[in-house]
């Protein structure tokens, strides 16, 4: 059934106060708020101020060094987020969009006590050409608050397939809104075939393969219709996590396959130690990843679980899985020791 068999224990912190057992058992409390393998564009508080003020900024592309950048001057009449003291403490921060993960964010410093700030900063990607114009730059302000949640300020979006790349003078644009369409992240990256399974412990008799506790079964067999980033294609391969384990035992990915936006993986990973009221806890994370000398570039991934936004009582913001996801893994617990078989679209995490 597969080329690929790969095996990994399911251990965590379970309830709140029972100290980690094993090896590689991960602390809950480090990986409650975020998922290791994908961060959101959108973390932080929205609705404490309303947006408002303008920001002064230029972008050009370096042909030589093959660089993107972006150059953030300042901002003026920022909104007040702390209206007691009089202050916000706002920096910059941009996104490539449709790649929201952690290599495709670049931010300004952090200016203090001020609504007018200064910046006079270039943030650099180092990106091609041909893959910059498919993408859209988000740039957002926030307030900064080390002890808490980030304040959004307000953000501009730009659609970098139509721009005057012979702009490059400092130009003012008004901050908006948080936009609606990039927070739901609706856009086609590829849908993904698999199959999964759960066999409970002591369900297969005194069969010698019978596991001492459960296991969950994911066979990855292929993707399609991927983002192409260059003319011949994409190098992709799949990453994947059982959350909240985060942990290096957990982390399992495929072979790449090599130019191809219809890639078949048929790869199957093994999770044991699992037990049946671990699978409303849990949640498998599959992302695609274009393969890349110096970064992997994000294309897209799903979320199985129950989208209760909790796990194992704490509150997560990766437990957000999309009503089919939820279905299929329902689907999954109902029918132990039977391969569930599905066509997930990726989505932006």
């Amino acid at each position: 059934e597969s080329d690929t068999a790969s095996e990994i224990s399911f251990q965590f912190n379970r309830h709140k106060k029972t100290p980690s057992i094993g090896s590689h058992s991960s602390d809950m409390a480090s990986v409650s708020s975020v998922s290791g393998s994908v961060l959101s564009v959108y973390s932080g508080d929205f609705g404490s101020v309303d947006a408002q003020g303008t920001v002064e900024f230029a972008l050009d592309y370096d042909e030589k060094n093959r660089e993107f950048q972006v150059h953030i001057s300042q901002c003026k009449d920022l909104a007040v987020v702390d209206e007691k003291k009089g202050r916000s403490d706002p920096y910059v921060k941009t996104y490539l969009l449709p790649d929201k993960a952690r290599m495709g964010k670049r931010k300004t410093s952090v200016k203090k006590r001020t609504v007018n700030p200064i910046y006079n900063e270039v943030l650099r990607y180092k990106i091609e050409k041909m893959v910059l114009l498919i993408q859209k730059l988000n740039l957002s302000v926030w307030h900064n608050d080390p002890l808490g949640r980030n304040s959004f300020l307000g953000e501009i979006e730009i659609d970098l397939a139509s721009w005057d790349w012979s702009n490059r003078k400092l130009n003012w644009y008004p901050l908006k809104p948080r936009s609606l369409s990039a927070v739901n992240g609706v856009d086609h990256r590829g849908v993904m075939s698999l199959s999964i399974k759960y066999v409970p412990p002591g369900s297969l008799g005194k069969c010698p393969k019978n596991p001492p506790s459960g296991e969950v079964h994911i066979w990855v067999k292929d993707v399609k219709d991927l983002l192409q980033l260059r003319p011949s294609g994409v190098d992709s391969f799949v990453k994947c996590y059982v959350l909240p384990d985060t942990s290096k035992k957990s982390y399992q990915k495929t072979r790449v396959i090599k130019r191809d936006t219809n890639p078949v993986f048929n790869h199957t990973i093994v999770y044991d130690g699992f037990h049946t009221e671990d699978l409303k806890d849990a949640c498998v994370e599959l992302t695609v990843w274009d393969h890349e000398k110096l970064t992997n570039h994000f294309l897209g991934g799903i979320r199985l679980g129950l989208g209760t936004g909790l796990s194992y009582g704490i509150s997560v913001d990766w437990m957000d899985s999309t009503q089919e996801e939820v279905a299929f893994w329902q689907e999954m617990m109902l029918a132990a020791n039977e391969w569930i078989e599905g066509l997930l679209p990726l989505r932006s995490l």
